[in-house]
């Protein structure tokens, strides 16, 4: 099967925060994004886009552990392009290791074998930070992050017997609306916390990548569409973002330049992920796109929220929401 390069893209995960922004962006833009998620959740797509054009969007629902159904909707849909989002992050694998196996895991190896079995060129996953061991470590710090290790050990040997095309990503710490869950959502809660008029507590510290949910998502889509447009693009590729490079000290500066009166402090230690990373070989390899600076991404976002706590798409006390109790997400003491 040769997909053309014109094809929808499937954006699988697309429920979560970048699966979300991607769909969005792909419309911005004039694409086609067909969704495959395990429920039809489109709470976030609204944060992002016009909710008419959000519940426009191509929507099948299924669990990406069921490989027949995936290649069936990748077949049907005449997909030409893929960005895998789907997985468990870090408090879910802790919670349920198993099944965070199997979504991380044997998700991988679905996606790839739908991929190869349709001849999908077109494919962008999503890596992570967490696949990187901490300074003087062998092994990453978490489960999570033991997953994605396999996930990127798993699109070599497809590139290396099948020749599958891949590009994965590492996004480090990503932030924006619709990044609501795992520890590393705090920046983006302690935002929401400020737009709210609310006191917050951003449960770490020290250097960290900030990447704005909207850079990421342009990321994604030109990794996805590198192996659609050029029959010669070839390998596995595994690249990082970068972002703004920065600490969690400046970014409750940031915050406070756009709300003076926020009410946000630190009350952690660093978190055990690298930092420092560069993101030049991704552009190198599938061009450059739009950089957002820290103080920029964080005007917008606060700015972002502000709307959306206006028109009633989102409520105050959603800065203090977190699943699993993960991250210490509350309102400090005074």
């Amino acid at each position: 099967m040769t997909s053309s390069t014109d094809g929808p893209i499937l954006v699988i995960g697309a429920a979560g925060c970048i699966g979300a922004q991607v769909v969005a962006n792909l419309v911005r833009d004039g694409g086609t994004p067909v969704v495959f998620d395990i429920a039809e959740d489109r709470r976030r797509l609204h944060l992002m886009m016009n909710p008419d054009a959000a519940d426009a969007v191509a929507w099948v629902a299924g669990d990406i552990r069921e490989p027949d159904l995936l290649k069936d909707v990748m077949s049907d849909h005449k997909i030409s392009g893929i960005v895998h989002l789907a997985a468990l992050q870090v408090p879910f694998c802790n919670a349920d290791p198993v099944r965070g196996a199997q979504v991380n895991v044997v998700g991988q190896v679905n996606v790839f074998e739908a991929a190869r079995a349709l001849g999908i060129r077109g494919l962008a996953y999503a890596s992570s930070v967490a696949a990187l061991p901490p300074e003087d470590e062998k092994w990453p710090s978490t489960l999570y992050g033991a997953f994605k290790m396999a996930d990127e050990a798993i699109a070599d040997v497809y590139w290396r017997n099948w020749q599958v095309p891949s590009i994965g990503i590492r996004p480090h710490t990503v932030y924006g609306p619709g990044r609501d869950q795992g520890v590393t959502a705090a920046p983006t809660k302690a935002m929401l916390a400020a737009a709210s008029g609310q006191r917050f507590a951003i449960p770490f510290d020290g250097p960290i990548m900030l990447q704005h949910t909207v850079e990421v998502a342009d990321a994604f889509i030109r990794a996805a569409r590198a192996g659609v447009v050029s029959t010669e693009f070839g390998g596995a590729h595994v690249c990082d973002l970068c972002g703004a490079d920065t600490t969690i000290g400046e970014v409750v500066a940031a915050i406070g330049a756009v709300a003076p009166d926020a009410q946000i402090r630190i009350d952690g230690d660093p978190l055990p992920f690298v930092s420092g990373l560069d993101d030049s070989a991704l552009r190198d390899l599938v061009g450059d796109w739009p950089r957002i600076d820290l103080a920029g991404g964080v005007a917008q976002t606060i700015d972002a929220f502000k709307d959306l706590l206006a028109r009633g798409l989102l409520e105050t006390g959603d800065a203090y929401r977190d699943p699993l109790g993960q991250g210490h997400h509350a309102p400090y003491d005074a």
